[in-house]
């Protein structure tokens, strides 16, 4: 009952939800890539090398035996602008594969499976107008991906899903995602304009405490929307600001109508070049417009406990910019 198995341990959900279990006394194993970086893994965790997407069912079935919970901490996510359609990609990286394991994890006695989602799916339940459910392809296949992690989990294996939000931290060696945020910071110089909206965060160490408690408390079919702090673009576009040196007052605020052209000609540009946002850049324009903040009442079901969020985010910045991405001079 205390075997454990993380897919994805060597990235930030993964190597934080390690953590969490060893701090709670159980087994883990995880896998990685041949190429992972793994000195940052504790010694105490067993350190497995495989690409398990090419691993054939027998080998996958070897590794799950004797697991009691399995924690699915991979995947694409909106970052990637893939070919059109956007919907086939992401349904052929993150449903196929969610589904194989899932299977596979249920027919080698696996009890708990804890797949690493996306708020996306939640907004996509509750703002049918944003077309998260109809005409963009990540928020339609991540609600996908959970259809059938629960169908193959009915009846004998307990299946919950995180919807995660926008998370801070870091993982030793690892760029955080967050430096696209400095670059689009650093791209005005002058005032930095946003959108009125703000996002549900929390800190990577919630998201491995909501993890664990999943497994531990969650109840098969559960969707748990997580969230610690209710984090504006305004604020978080300023703490962009202050982690360059730059006056936080430089943030101002724009009205969706003032940006929705350029938006859309973003997307159509992706169109003429035969790519398509995850969620188009006009529905991506209109949810940073609005509250999309979720209760915190998920915390108590989970067991997450306080954190500060905003130091976790200055965490994240300043080590981006403590840690410039080397600049390749043509020879």
């Amino acid at each position: 009952m205390t075997s454990t198995l993380v897919l994805g341990g060597t990235g930030l959900l993964g190597y934080h939800t390690t953590l969490e279990l060893l701090r709670r006394g159980y087994d883990v194993t995880t896998v990685s890539l041949p190429a992972a970086d793994v000195a940052h893994i504790p010694d105490e965790v067993e350190t497995l090398y495989g690409d398990i997407m090419t691993m054939t069912d027998d080998e996958v079935l070897s590794l799950l035996a004797g697991k009691h919970a399995f924690f699915y901490a991979i995947g694409a996510d909106e970052r990637t602008t893939p070919q059109a359609p956007a919907a086939r990609f992401f349904y052929e990286a993150n449903v196929v594969p969610t589904q194989r394991l899932a299977r596979l994890a249920r027919q080698a006695g696996v009890k708990k499976f804890v797949l690493y989602g996306s708020y996306t799916a939640e907004w996509g339940e509750q703002w049918a107008d944003l077309g998260f459910r109809s005409r963009n392809g990540y928020p339609r296949t991540r609600l996908a991906q959970e259809e059938v992690a629960y169908l193959e989990g009915d009846g004998a294996m307990d299946v919950m899903v995180l919807r995660l939000p926008y998370i801070f931290g870091i993982v030793p060696g690892q760029r955080p995602l967050w430096q696209s945020f400095l670059d689009i910071v650093e791209s005005q110089p002058g005032q930095v304009a946003v959108l009125g909206g703000s996002t549900s965060s929390v800190t990577v160490r919630q998201v491995a405490q909501a993890a664990v408690g999943a497994m531990e408390r969650g109840e098969h079919g559960g969707r748990y929307a997580i969230n610690a702090h209710d984090l504006s673009y305004v604020e978080l576009f300023g703490l962009c600001c202050e982690a360059l040196g730059r006056d936080p007052g430089e943030v101002v605020v724009v009205p969706l109508e003032a940006v929705a052209a350029a938006y859309a000609e973003g997307d159509a540009q992706c169109q003429a070049a035969g790519l398509e946002h995850g969620v188009h850049l006009v529905d991506t324009a209109a949810f940073q417009d609005r509250d999309a903040t979720s209760p915190r009442t998920v915390g108590d079901v989970l067991g997450i406990e306080e954190d500060d969020v905003v130091a976790a985010i200055r965490e994240s910045l300043d080590w981006c910019v403590a840690n410039p991405r080397e600049v390749l001079v043509p020879a």
